[in-house]
């Protein structure tokens, strides 16, 4: 299995076009799987992973519910929110949902590449303003960590799940 690695944020993708605003912290992963893989499989992978149906579990307890119907409909581009996450932006390769308080957003964008699929996932934290403009959250250098290690966890946990989907023993 390829490793889960860091990228820059490609600037022509959406992600690139929100982590504008001075203050804003992004990131982006990208792990490589064989084969072709669309957007929509690998969305299906991340959501269905069973450490993300742990956060939906959390989520659901905070009122936002969520169903496989609503993440189908979002895939299929007839629904615009999933769980706590909204539709920004959407292109066949690449989509950007924003949590309903307007604090985050995550990434998607899948790219072919001569070994197979290159699948990428990004965050955005947008800043809160502070007594000298915009800046991160505190809570963020507190939580990069943790956040860094779970968004490769989930991408990982996806690319697994593709990887044998695609190519079952």
């Amino acid at each position: 299995m390829a490793p889960i690695i860091p990228i820059p944020v490609p600037q022509d993708s959406l992600l690139a076009r929100a982590a504008v605003p001075p203050g804003t912290y992004s990131d982006a992963f990208s792990t490589t799987v064989p084969g072709a893989v669309a957007l929509a499989d690998l969305m299906t992978a991340f959501y269905t992973t069973p450490l993300f149906r742990a956060e939906r579990a959390i989520l659901r307890l905070a009122g936002h519910r969520s169903s496989r119907a609503q993440l189908d409909a979002l895939l299929a581009g007839s629904g615009t929110r999933f769980a706590v996450w909204d539709v920004v932006l959407r292109r066949p390769d690449e989509i950007l949902l924003r949590d309903a308080s307007g604090a985050t957003a995550s990434w998607f964008q899948v790219v072919p590449v001569v070994q197979g699929t290159a699948l990428r996932f990004g965050s955005v934290v947008y800043p809160v303003n502070g007594r000298y403009g915009p800046r991160p959250p505190r809570v963020m250098a507190l939580l990069l960590g943790p956040h860094t290690l779970y968004s490769r966890t989930l991408l990982s946990a996806a690319a697994r799940r593709i990887k044998r989907q695609n190519h079952p023993r």
